[in-house]
């Protein structure tokens, strides 16, 4: 009986080292290239990274390892950054909880020629929204909330929180209705998605983490979502539609990371392909 227990804690240790590893792994950098209805005559395409749940805390995202992966971002030269909600963790093995302040002051290191633009998450609700959304004003981080910019040429309408039931997916689709221009939006959980209307031709989001843990044969345990699997991870094509759901930065619940490494995108944003006209053969 104590070697079974034995090898059983033996096999957990190693469960745990191996989930902390992947947790603490560089994010792999996913590209895409993404044709946006509306897009202006003329105007050249648009490099947008996506970052997504950073939950500074430790042991796992100190603000030191959020500086790396900041000036790795800037290596792609992003034309505009996008950051869809949870940059703070409170998890109960937390090792250490920073201020918001100290939290997102890396984001202050972002290089990007039309700026970052930032919804807010569950966890930042919860911990404190008027202190998450100075602590980021402050350092050059543009915060909407159920409201809509123009920037770099595209409409950006962010959503607040759906998970604590601040979205207000109408209010983005009345915002957006008399304007013209290339339409993204930007949310922290993708459950917002089959409220918006068709205009809304590309949503970005996190919040799911791509599952955190996705085993062999057993799958995601949990994505956090209404819709399942639906809008998990990754791009997804429904229609005419594209959704990014990345799988964030950092860790929730337990700092470990199984068959979802960390991510972060690229996106491309380019006008739509000519059609080709098909020539008969003579």
């Amino acid at each position: 009986m104590k070697r079974i227990l034995l090898i059983g804690l033996c096999l957990a240790l190693a469960f745990a080292g191996y989930g902390y590893w992947g947790a603490l792994r560089d994010p792999i950098v996913r590209r895409a290239t993404i044709e946006m209805a509306d897009w202006p005559k003329g105007k050249a395409p648009l490099r947008v990274v996506l970052l997504s749940d950073l939950h500074v805390a430790g042991p796992d995202m100190p603000p030191a390892r959020l500086a790396r992966i900041v000036a790795r971002v800037n290596k792609l030269k992003p034309h505009l950054v996008l950051i869809a909600g949870d940059l703070v963790s409170d998890k109960r093995v937390s090792t250490h909880r920073y201020t918001e302040d100290e939290a997102v002051a890396p984001l202050r290191g972002l290089r990007a020629p039309f700026g970052v633009v930032a919804v807010l998450g569950n966890h930042d609700h919860w911990r404190d929204t008027a202190g998450m959304r100075r602590a980021l004003e402050a350092n050059r981080v543009t915060v909407l909330s159920n409201s809509v910019i123009r920037r770099a040429g595209l409409i950006l309408a962010g959503a607040d929180d759906d998970f604590t039931g601040r979205a207000d997916p109408a209010a983005l689709a009345r915002a957006v209705e008399a304007l013209a221009g290339p339409v993204v939006a930007l949310s922290h959980s993708p459950d917002i998605v089959p409220a918006l209307p068709s205009r809304f031709g590309l949503i970005l989001a996190g919040h799911t983490h791509c599952g955190q843990i996705k085993l062999p044969l057993i799958g995601r345990p949990a994505t956090m979502s209404r819709h399942g699997d639906r809008f998990a991870c990754g791009l997804i094509r429904e229609g005419d539609r594209t959704i990014v759901v990345s799988a964030g930065l950092g860790t929730s619940l337990l700092p470990v990371r199984i068959g979802a490494p960390p991510d972060l995108w690229l996106l491309e944003l380019t006008p739509p392909a000519a059609p080709t006209t098909a020539t008969a053969a003579r």
